[in-house]
């Protein structure tokens, strides 16, 4: 699960989770498909070996393999030795949470923040895939709790914070997953997938507007000082 810091000061809402505050190096070892759905699978079900994962991805144990040690170099996951052998490593993510403190980073260092949010919109999307590829098959009940719905809304950049900030609230009230304890009965796992996006190409045509808007006031000033200045001689020059 990736969250996003809006407040550095309050810090992170649900803190009190096991968290990893993403730095330049953890967004590149996570710009990564792959890697962002290992981590998602290890966070959903508990740990697993390489192997186990590789078929759950469709890949072969030995690049399985190789994303997992990139991602425990960068602390993402680590060895899980209780479980482990001399024959099978098993691994585990070493965070529940993953907290996006993005603004340094994305300044300075914008095509990797980038990258990483790339992954993260591909293992989103890949999550909501899954749930319609399921979806005429699903318990009635499920298929009605199901929910793609989105909405635009006109704010501040302030606005949008806040927003965010009080929707991760009500998210938090609810039961988060324990891999490691049993589930409540009658219960499923529920992907609740949360994305403020500012329209960049609105936000340019208010721009052009404005700017626009603008030039049109400086010939209109123009144009009126030039006929204030030529009103004593009639038929001035236009």
């Amino acid at each position: 699960m990736l969250l996003a810091m809006t407040d550095e000061d309050r810090g992170w809402k649900h803190s009190d989770d096991p968290h990893i505050a993403l730095t330049a190096k953890g967004m590149r070892a996570m710009a990564h498909p792959v890697r962002m759905q290992l981590v998602g699978l290890l966070r959903k079900h508990g740990p697993s070996t390489a192997t186990r994962l590789a078929e759950q991805l469709g890949l072969n144990s030995g690049a399985t393999s190789y994303h997992l040690r990139q991602l425990a170099a960068a602390g993402f996951v680590e060895e899980d030795e209780e479980r482990g052998n001399a024959r099978e490593r098993w691994w585990r993510s070493a965070h529940q949470v993953t907290v996006w403190t993005g603004d340094d980073m994305a300044d300075e260092e914008p095509e990797t923040a980038v990258g990483f949010l790339r992954s993260v919109l591909a293992a989103h999307t890949l999550t909501a895939q899954r749930t319609l590829d399921a979806f005429e098959t699903m318990p009635r009940e499920w298929r009605k709790a199901t929910d793609l719905s989105d909405t635009v809304l006109q704010l501040t950049p302030a606005e949008a914070e806040r927003l965010a900030g009080e929707l991760a609230d009500v998210v938090g009230r609810y039961r988060r997953v324990a891999p490691d304890a049993p589930a409540p009965e009658g219960t499923e796992q529920v992907a609740v997938v949360l994305h403020v996006l500012p329209d960049a190409r609105s936000s340019e045509s208010d721009s052009e507007s404005d700017s626009e808007s603008g030039s049109e006031s400086e010939s209109e000033t123009s144009s009126e000082t030039s006929s204030e200045t030529g009103s004593e001689t009639e038929g001035g020059a236009v």
